[in-house]
């Protein structure tokens, strides 16, 4: 096992005692659940923004209808008269105790729905105490994210092996200067694939102002406000590879070309050797390759299917998830994502085995109803939620869910 004090220096300790946000009571009124910030969002952000964050691969977001179904489709059966009180959810993770099994998970685009999403999405998870995983292509810093989230600061990387992976192993000795606590290497996006609503947009593969993106902007004020204070958009982690003077396209440009292609298992074994913190593989959905991860060496993996975003065809995450804790759960620390919107979602992941359930779309959504005070209101509304889940369901903590009886019809059988 890996651990990260050997990188940082400090001492595990663990976070601050959870407590809601101010605004919380007036924001649970207007958007009591994360389908309201849904619906908010789609009013408040540029048409494209909106686009890009909600919209998945294939025909008609099929991926992400499937993500949802599956989660809906798994039944809990409660117990009963064995609550007096609501039960803690904070948990173990990785040796360090995060307040809920609730995390962010990587995601391109959080500027472009909301300008400076990603430092307010690190941010809010810092004071809550859960995971934040800032990616490659995000849009902040190593360095500035590590300022402001020191203590739940994950870095997410892509593939990018041009020149002996030159880009990606610096990438990983900053993160390492930062103090990152995990290193998650992305492993289910060997191609790029077609998303068709942001293509319809006019933004996928380069961001050309026209009259149309200049309507879009005009009728959101408050996202005009946020790009004058944190600029545009770009691939900030990339930039400096570039160069400073780099435009946007350029930088898109640079992404495109050198951001290509899936880690090989070789390529895992490489960078587990570069990474003495604790690492994590992404994108896993058969229980062989989750096998393959832990012979070597990672200390977890993310089931997942990148949220419907790559390839509808592909099955839900939760459905695969019992098969594989079933082959490495004794091993190493199985996470989930893909359509995860509700705690109930987040206890149904961990009734199944998940030490953690990541969220993605619902900090989107998030950002795009409230701009910065967005992802503090969807941690709060989880949190809220996944305590509820597990009080209703009668049972004492995170772990004792899998204690449960479970109805899961769709569970995949390898």
């Amino acid at each position: 096992m890996h651990d990260t004090t050997a990188l940082t220096g400090r001492q595990e300790k663990p976070p601050s005692g959870y407590s809601r946000s101010a605004n919380y009571a007036k924001l649970h009124r207007l958007y009591p659940s994360i389908a309201y910030l849904r619906q908010r969002a789609r009013a408040h952000i540029p048409h494209f923004a909106f686009e890009y964050s909600d919209g998945g691969s294939g025909k008609d977001d099929a991926g992400i209808k499937r993500n949802w179904a599956a989660l809906d489709a798994v039944e809990l059966v409660p117990r009963y008269g064995v609550m007096p009180s609501l039960p803690p959810c904070d948990i173990e993770l990785f040796g360090r105790r995060y307040s809920a099994p609730i995390g962010v998970a990587p995601m391109g685009g959080p500027a472009i729905i909301w300008p400076g999403g990603d430092v307010h999405l690190a941010r809010a998870a810092q004071r809550a105490g859960i995971p934040y995983t800032l990616s490659t292509a995000g849009g902040a810093t190593i360095e500035e994210i590590a300022r402001v989230a020191s203590d739940v600061f994950w870095f997410q990387l892509y593939r990018l092996a041009g020149n002996g992976h030159a880009i990606g192993l610096d990438l990983v000795r900053r993160a390492a200067a930062a103090g990152c606590r995990v290193l998650v290497l992305t492993l289910d996006v060997p191609m790029r694939t077609t998303r068709p609503r942001e293509v319809a947009t006019g933004i996928a593969g380069a961001f050309n102002v026209n009259l149309a993106i200049l309507s879009q902007i005009a009728r959101a004020p408050g996202w005009v406000m946020a790009l004058s204070k944190y600029g545009i958009p770009r691939f900030a982690n990339l930039r400096s590879y570039v160069g400073d003077d780099a435009s946007l396209n350029e930088v898109i440009a640079f992404a495109q070309r050198e951001m290509r292609g899936a880690f090989t298992w070789d390529e895992v074994r490489m960078y587990r050797d570069h990474w003495k913190g604790r690492l994590v593989v992404k994108g896993i959905l058969h229980p062989q390759d989750a096998e393959k991860a832990v012979s070597l060496g990672v200390d977890g993996l993310v089931v997942s299917n990148h949220g419907g975003r790559q390839i509808e065809a592909l099955p839900a995450p939760v459905d695969a998830l019992p098969a594989i804790v079933g082959q490495v759960g004794k091993r190493a620390t199985v996470l989930m994502d893909s359509g995860v919107r509700s705690g109930s979602d987040v206890v149904r992941a961990c009734a199944l085995g998940a030490a953690t359930a990541l969220a993605g779309k619902a900090f989107l959504w998030g950002l795009g109803a409230l701009g910065e005070e967005g992802p503090a209101h969807v941690i709060d509304l989880l949190i809220e939620e996944t305590q509820a889940a597990l009080g209703q369901l009668g049972v004492h903590n995170v772990e004792e869910a899998r204690s449960l009886t479970i109805r899961h019809e769709r569970a995949l059988r390898f």
